[in-house]
């Protein structure tokens, strides 16, 4: 998962593109990255960090023009520890062209292939970013042939990337003297929205708050399988670039990865994740009765409005019981030292007296591998908790996910192929209430406020298995999982738990 932003304006736009990135930092902290456009010349800074990290002022400085877009990075494929593969990612022909993605290329060791052997162009790093750009440029090489670019040929252009590439991507480019180009996959896996001021700059972004937070006025999700170009005068253009084009947004965005002030496909994440409460409150009152719980406990942070909700409809009080430590960075290991594991102690501690003596309900947003879960559960047995039950706002995580989620594979998954108690018995908690699939997405569905696409679905793969590109088969997922990236103890923490999530 990543998060993107362009902007065209009449002004510089470096210092509004650092504002939306830090409104975004929760989809991203292991590199960040910023470019802009002044004349026909790109300008670039990129490094690996926190935006706060990444830019100072004298890179701010050196990133002129009014034109430009931006990226966090939270890698899920490709090299974690390059400093290459932090976006945005560039390309001198045709025109010149910097891009940023969110998502997931299912396809991209076979596009690579075709782009060396048929297309003559070189992919220098493992990113499927890096292999979207180049087919991109490849198809607006073949549509323009030498001239001058108007919008039909960049939509042209983007209805020839539709039809090679496979998988999930919301995308941002600017093309040298033209303006800048977003589009999102047929599907709309991942979100893209648009907004504007009152002074004419539009933003594209993949949440409304990156919007709302830099005063511009949310206008409209970007369509499935819609493109849209925006000319260095302002003037916005769009066309639907794909057939068959249907929404079905990854629902994980709603129970753990976007803000809980954004609105995604004209639904409130924060209604989303209230509903979720509500629905799982049945769910635990058909497994433990209310009056044997004393206290609903949220997992900091995105579990509280669910947490919130099942509390109010179960009439049972709502406690804080952990505090999350927000300053948590990297473990160094110093010559001689071991490798020391880091432990959820470290970004989590109890506060005694909500658990001493009393029987507690846990809520999480979802529950991953499990180890985090079995640590919490510890944790509040240690308190004094006289029992410990758990309740997870979404359904268990059994199957991979390949549309740009670092989720575990299937051997890591404490779901996969277990039932609910022997789940529960590797936890340890008392009880262990689930969420129902179909539950959650009636509840997600709900949230809907506004939005002018028909909503198709969701997916929820990791959930119930099903893939909606229709095209993943159990070899491409082995495929995806043999180059997913690799972590060691000792490297930056990179679980849940460790990210800045939005209801800080």
């Amino acid at each position: 998962m990543c998060g993107i932003v362009g902007v065209v304006s009449a002004a510089p736009v470096n210092q509004l593109i650092y504002d939306a990135l830090l409104l975004l930092q929760h989809r991203g902290q292991d590199a960040a990255g910023i470019a802009t456009l002044q004349d026909r010349k790109f300008f670039m800074h990129k490094a690996k960090g926190m935006v706060r990290d990444v830019f100072r002022t004298r890179n701010m400085r050196a990133l002129p023009g009014n034109s430009g877009l931006g990226q966090v990075r939270y890698p899920t494929a490709g090299n974690a520890f390059s400093e290459e593969e932090a976006q945005p990612f560039y390309v001198n022909a045709p025109f010149g062209i910097v891009m940023v993605h969110n998502g997931n290329l299912t396809n991209a060791q076979s596009l690579k292939a075709d782009l060396f052997s048929v297309d003559h162009r070189h992919i220098n790093t493992d990113s499927d970013s890096e292999v979207l750009l180049n087919v991109l440029a490849h198809e607006l090489e073949k549509t323009t042939r030498g001239l001058p670019l108007k919008p039909a040929d960049v939509f042209a252009a983007v209805c020839g990337v539709n039809q090679r590439i496979k998988g999930s991507y919301a995308v941002i480019a600017l093309i040298a003297g033209h303006g800048l180009l977003a589009f999102r996959d047929p599907h709309g896996i991942r979100p893209l929205c648009m907004g504007r001021s009152s002074d004419g700059t539009v933003v594209v972004a993949s949440e409304s708050v990156a919007l709302e937070g830099t005063m511009h006025y949310f206008e409209r999700d970007v369509a499935p399988g819609e493109a849209v170009f925006v000319d260095l005068q302002g003037q916005v253009h769009s066309e639907m670039c794909a057939e068959g084009a249907q929404l079905n947004p990854c629902i994980f965005e709603f129970v753990y990865l976007a803000r809980p002030d954004s609105t995604m496909d004209g639904m409130s994440v924060y209604q989303a994740r209230l509903n979720l409460g509500e629905t799982l409150a049945k769910r635990v009152i058909s497994t433990v009765p209310p009056n044997e719980i004393d206290a609903v406990i949220p997992i900091p942070e995105s579990s509280r409005p669910s947490a919130t909700q099942l509390a109010h409809l179960l009439g049972i009080p709502y406690r804080e019981g952990f505090v999350k430590n927000r300053y948590v960075g990297r473990t160094f290991i110093m010559p001689g030292q071991g490798v020391r594991k880091k432990s959820v102690r470290q970004k989590l501690n109890v506060i005694t007296s909500e658990f001493k003596g009393r029987n507690v309900l846990l809520v999480d947003d979802s529950i991953v591998r499990g180890t985090t879960s079995k640590e919490i559960v510890q944790m509040a047995r240690d308190a004094g908790a006289n029992k410990v039950y758990m309740a997870s706002a979404a359904p268990p995580v059994r199957y991979p996910n390949v549309y740009g989620i670092d989720m575990p594979t299937k051997d890591e998954l404490v779901a996969h192929g277990r039932t609910v108690e022997e789940i529960r018995q590797i936890i340890g908690c008392d009880a262990l209430i689930y969420q129902d699939v179909e539950a959650m997405k009636q509840a997600v569905a709900a949230a809907r406020v506004a939005g002018r696409t028909t909503l198709h679905g969701f997916d929820a793969s990791c959930f119930d298995g099903v893939y909606c590109t229709g095209d993943v088969s159990a070899d491409d997922i082995v495929r995806i999982n043999e180059n997913r990236l690799k972590t060691e103890e000792g490297d930056a923490d990179n679980s849940r738990l460790s990210l800045p999530n939005a209801s800080e």
